[in-house]
């Protein structure tokens, strides 16, 4: 007769490959994708090394999961700031915002999704954290085009081109590398942000205030 697993060991088994993908997250929250062992992630999670491969077919697939559940949340969050917003400048502005801000809380873990060098099963998820919030930033611009507050141009390119350029303008201040810890000024170094974007987009000063 064919093993069947009951309740109690499926909910066992899950409850075992959540807290390996937590204790993944936990190492990259603090010390970075490179961090990530699977020696690590078993010791994190009070399981055998072995265990570990019963539950994920290796540690590139485990570091995806981890970088695509942590890169979903956080798009969910700027995403809800977005939709929130009540007209193209103010939703513009949630997304610079939200997205910079969330970064420089999370200085170690932003600098892991955004700029550490990773293995190509991550990147691959990269590239798609990449187009989500390019797609949304050129949702924004073509209903701001639209409203007549930005000027007209491709919506897309100028999204891709703005969140390079959000990203890179925070390079510094996220870099563990680094000190300090934070930006000297971050609301300084986040109004500089905000007045080149609305500028690249042609938003006068009357219409972004």
């Amino acid at each position: 007769m064919a093993y069947r697993p009951t309740e109690n060991t499926r909910r066992s088994a899950q409850a075992k490959r959540a807290a390996m993908l937590s204790a993944a997250r936990g190492l990259v929250a603090e010390s970075g994708f490179s961090a990530a062992t699977v020696a690590a992630i078993a010791e994190g999670s009070g399981v055998s090394v072995g265990s570990v491969y019963s539950y994920f077919d290796n540690r590139d697939t485990l570091l995806a999961e981890v970088f695509r559940d942590t890169a979903e949340y956080e798009f969910a969050r700027v995403s809800a700031a977005v939709d929130a917003a009540d007209s193209p400048v103010a939703r513009l502005d949630a997304l610079i915002v939200t997205f910079a801000e969330r970064a420089l809380r999370g200085r170690r873990l932003a600098w892991s999704l955004l700029f550490e060098p990773v293995i190509p099963a991550v990147d691959a998820q990269r590239l798609r954290l990449r187009r989500w919030y390019r797609d949304l930033g050129a949702q924004v611009i073509d209903d701001g085009v639209a409203a007549g507050v930005f000027i007209p141009q491709d919506a897309g390119v100028t999204a891709s081109a703005l969140l390079g350029a959000i990203s890179e303008s925070l390079v510094g201040a996220l870099n563990p590398d680094i000190a300090p810890p934070v930006a000297d000024d971050p609301d300084a170094l986040l109004d500089t942000i905000r007045a080149f974007c609305f500028r690249a987009l042609g938003a006068t000063e009357k219409e972004r205030s």
